[in-house]
């Protein structure tokens, strides 16, 4: 059996990533990835199984950076609710959207535009439903351990609170805002966000 080697798989996987970024998952096809790699296109299999799989691997960065954003508020390692009213929740937030874009910013324009076609093209809307469960049973902890806050906030809030996320993401990305602009506006962003759940919350 033929060894499989690290230095293959990875050029596959900047192919891949490159045509990706260019032309979007349904119009990308293996053969093409596997010509540009230098890779015979029945050899590409043996690395990827499909497609897809090559897809959510070339994202995979951005995925478990977004998903360890979401446990980090309000999953298995949720913060306290009181945090919201100190400077440095505000700065923690801030840092960690710029830090997300910094470091992701081409993977987040794959996964965000361009991921049509494939199982993750609604990204978006499943992880906004996750979100919306987590945060849900995140107030109901926070309102066992503070009983003093109010925690009756409709799903549909819940809910909004990603898009708008999603959507300020979005916005960034597809404006190119340069870092010192896009640090000023995460800033005046999460300030107006914290604002509004501590006046809901009444924290």
């Amino acid at each position: 059996m033929q060894v499989l080697k690290e230095d293959i798989r990875g050029r596959i996987l900047t192919i891949a990533r490159q045509q990706f970024e260019k032309k979007g998952y349904s119009k990308t096809s293996m053969r093409e990835i596997a010509e540009l790699a230098g890779v015979g296109v029945g050899n590409i299999y043996n690395y990827f199984t499909s497609k897809d799989e090559l897809f959510h691997e070339v994202v995979r960065p951005v995925l478990c950076a977004l998903e360890a954003m979401l446990q980090e508020h309000h999953g298995i390692r949720g913060e306290d609710i009181m945090m919201m009213r100190s400077e440095k929740y505000l700065k923690s937030c801030i840092d960690e959207y710029v830090s997300l874009i910094d470091k992701h910013r081409s993977l987040m324009e794959i996964l965000l535009f361009r991921a049509q076609g494939s199982s993750l093209e609604r990204f978006r809307e499943n992880y906004t439903d996750r979100s919306t469960e987590l945060v849900k049973a995140w107030f109901a902890s926070m309102q066992r351990k503070h009983p003093e806050i109010n925690t009756a906030v409709s799903d549909f809030i819940i809910h909004l609170h990603t898009v708008w996320m999603f959507t300020m993401f979005e916005e960034l990305l597809m404006h190119s805002v340069p870092r010192q602009e896009m640090e000023a506006i995460l800033h005046d962003y999460i300030l107006f966000e914290i604002q509004g759940w501590r006046a809901i919350i009444k924290i």
